[in-house]
């Protein structure tokens, strides 16, 4: 096997990577200053389209992490460029908050239930029957189903909640049509990502917690991959999955010298 060249860019989850649930993780902030003195090209990424960039901007400076707002990729952005790329200043039903919304006004598109190109679906916290209804008759209309990620359930200081991937599969049971999903593990997610920051797959390595969705969009993107053990994989399911990360580190703190 070829050796792999210098990493000379890193992506990085944020749940279960950098924090959990609202605390940062030991060494995340330490990680984050590295990458910011190296100059390196950096994201931090998140299948949530609930908030915008400036939102989670925000969000993680009160945590003590400061992140640049160029430096967030979320599946809300990875969608929109998805969707500027696919059809320019088309129109969309969406179902979610204002992460979805603002990046689909900013490329232009119009929002609407009248005979919309695509309907749209995301996180929200408040999952509407009525909305669900209109997906389902806009998509049977003919409107292309799209999903910002298949996440099936998402954290909550309560326990799991169902996120976007159980609402898609409500939409294609009533409905007969898969989405297609934007963000991770869809590959696409990552090489949109590394397009925004100038960086190339054979250079670049993903940092997640996840087998399913973080270590599996970054090997199929060509990156070097690592899995932290401070989120929902453990050590013990590595073994279950037909692949694996190039390397296991117990958390982000692991990783600080490798910038």
């Amino acid at each position: 096997m070829a050796e792999r060249k210098p990493i000379e860019s890193w992506l990085t989850d944020m749940d279960g990577v950098l924090i959990h649930e609202g605390v940062p993780i030991p060494g995340a902030d330490a990680f984050i200053r590295k990458l910011r003195d190296s100059g390196k090209p950096f994201l931090v990424l998140t299948n949530n389209s609930i908030y915008t960039a400036r939102d989670l901007h925000a969000r993680l400076r009160r945590m003590g992490l400061d992140v640049p707002v160029e430096n967030i990729w979320t599946s809300a952005l990875a969608t929109a460029q998805f969707l500027e790329d696919q059809r320019p200043e088309g129109s969309a039903y969406v179902i979610g908050e204002a992460g979805l919304t603002t990046a689909l006004h900013d490329i232009g598109y119009v929002l609407t239930d009248h005979d919309p190109d695509y309907v749209v679906l995301g996180e929200t916290r408040t999952y509407s029957f009525e909305a669900m209804t209109k997906a389902v008759r806009l998509i049977n209309d003919g409107a292309r189903f799209i999903a910002t990620n298949p996440d099936e359930t998402g954290p909550s200081a309560e326990g799991a909640l169902p996120a976007t991937g159980a609402v898609a599969a409500l939409i294609t049971k009533a409905t007969g049509k898969q989405p297609y999903f934007a963000g991770k593990p869809n590959p696409l997610m990552m090489r949109t990502g590394l397009n925004t920051i100038g960086a190339h797959s054979e250079t670049s390595a993903m940092i997640g917690d996840r087998m399913d969705t973080d270590v599996l969009a970054g090997l199929e993107a060509g990156m070097e991959t690592f899995l932290v053990l401070t989120g929902l994989t453990t050590k013990a399911e590595i073994e279950k999955y037909p692949y694996r990360p190039s390397t296991i580190v117990d958390s982000i703190a692991d990783l600080v010298e490798r910038v």
